[in-house]
């Protein structure tokens, strides 16, 4: 029964994100905008430290704007009708999973243009990838849930961004040092911050399983 509402709300975001393409547009102009100017400021001349840091900064602001919308848009009656026939847990879960998708093409797409202006870096291309995917569904599990509470609030942008970056900083502080390993091309993975990352996502999600329904009835 939860799959089945889980899979129709994520059909339904994918059909109102195809509807409004000018939001998707806006980020993905956003990113390339961002990674030109960035390359218009260094050029070549760019440590792999600060490479780094870019990369997870543009990434950052992207992925909060990808996700501001996922229930600040959302009208009260809209949220009624869903509360008459879903439960509150399929509804944080496909939200997280649908932002958890349009995070990973977004990485995909700012890594694709973030090499081609800046340069590639990398050296270890399966850590570095396994730390975007983790870290974008990190992004996703967070931001949604921060996006809900500011949701109930009338200066919810303002919020969202006062909420999310002290909380975000555990995350990001394990993914710029999980990227850095992979851009140095150490021969052996720090497990221990794959697994502090594992714990991390584990305990987002599980948070908004479990509170999600107390500010659902609101």
């Amino acid at each position: 029964m939860l799959f089945t509402q889980i899979k129709y709300l994520i059909a339904k975001e994918i059909k109102l994100e195809l509807r409004n393409k000018y939001a998707l547009g806006g980020i993905l102009l956003y990113v390339v905008s961002t990674v030109f100017v960035s390359y218009l400021s260094f050029k070549n001349i760019i440590s792999p430290t600060v490479w780094n840091a870019l990369f997870w900064i543009i990434l950052l602001f992207a992925s909060i704007n990808a996700i501001a919308k996922s229930f600040i848009t959302d009208t009260k009656g809209k949220m009624l009708y869903l509360y008459t026939l879903v439960s509150p847990q399929a509804v944080i879960l496909s939200k997280i999973l649908y932002n958890s998708l349009l995070l990973t093409v977004l990485s995909a797409l700012c890594l694709l243009v973030y090499s081609i202006f800046i340069g590639n870096l990398i050296q270890d291309y399966p850590l570095f990838l396994l730390t975007l995917l983790l870290g974008s569904f990190g992004f996703s599990s967070l931001l949604t849930m921060v996006s809900a509470i500011a949701a109930k609030t009338s200066n919810n942008f303002t919020l969202m961004a006062i909420l999310s970056f002290p909380i975000m900083m555990p995350l990001l502080m394990v993914l710029i040092k999980l990227s850095k390993n992979a851009i140095d091309g150490l021969q052996k993975w720090d497990v221990s911050y794959l697994v502090v990352l594992l714990f991390l996502n584990v305990i987002i999600v599980s948070l908004s399983y479990l509170l999600f329904r107390y500010l659902w009835r609101e």
